[in-house]
């Protein structure tokens, strides 16, 4: 594919993919090709596949590095523990959970003074730790709870730790959604971090404190899921059974 240096500088995220599965992108400026995008393996990158899907990464990014790489790119990334993954795009069941569970959250928090979002938005964990300006961590929860809305800066960048979050799991980051993400969240002060499994008609409920496990609670979908840390907090998801099933 030929494409243009001023597209290439909007979507460059877009087109290293392209380059790394194995086609050609050759960059052209005024029509006439100058330049052709090629993989390249270094020796500090390497490639994790799960399941169908593969995460591209790179050990040990800076922050400034993860900024220069992602500032002009429309696709999504994370930066955890020093590696970049890329964010595939969601598939229909993924989007119809977040939306039914979102409604709710919204209609909870209205009018007080923690309230929910959803992605794409930028979290770039941030407590009394020294290791989080040693080793910042930015993710894109699918849902998250904050109530440090004093965090985010005039850039409209959040510098924080959510209270609670939700993440929808897909098949190419259920190993970093239960595992790596889940440490992540414990260490850095998220309270509660829920789980929705849509493959197995499941949600997972973490009560997290100190860098530690409190709790955990698993529902099938049908079961009103109460939250531990917003009292009053409960989520029907019977919805989700339905959309399911039409997904």
């Amino acid at each position: 594919m030929r494409v243009s240096t001023s597209i290439m500088q909007n979507a460059f995220g877009k087109y290293l993919k392209e380059a790394i599965e194995g086609n050609e992108v050759i960059i052209t400026k005024n029509e006439r090709g100058v330049a052709k995008l090629i993989p390249y393996q270094d020796p500090m990158v390497y490639v994790m596949q799960e399941s169908t899907a593969e995460y591209y990464l790179r050990r040990r990014v800076t922050l400034s590095e993860f900024l220069e790489i992602t500032e002009n790119s429309e696709a999504q990334y994370e930066l955890i523990d020093g590696e970049i993954y890329f964010m595939a795009s969601p598939s229909h069941a993924h989007q119809v959970a977040i939306r039914e569970i979102f409604g709710q959250f919204y209609n909870f928090f209205k009018g007080k003074s923690c309230s929910p979002l959803m992605a794409p938005f930028d979290v770039r964990l941030k407590n009394d730790s020294p290791k989080f300006d040693d080793d910042p961590n930015i993710v894109l929860p699918d849902i998250l709870v904050l109530c440090d809305s004093e965090t985010i800066d005039e850039k409209g960048k959040y510098h924080g730790v959510p209270t609670l979050v939700v993440e929808v799991l897909s098949p190419n980051t259920r190993g970093k959604d239960m595992l790596k993400k889940l440490s992540l969240y414990a260490y850095s002060g998220v309270r509660e971090y829920w789980i929705i499994d849509t493959d197995h008609g499941t949600v997972i409920v973490y009560s997290l404190k100190d860098g530690d496990v409190l709790r955990v609670q698993q529902y099938p979908f049908g079961e009103c899921i109460p939250s531990w840390s917003f009292e009053g907090l409960n989520v029907e998801t019977e919805l989700l059974i339905r959309s399911n099933k039409d997904a």
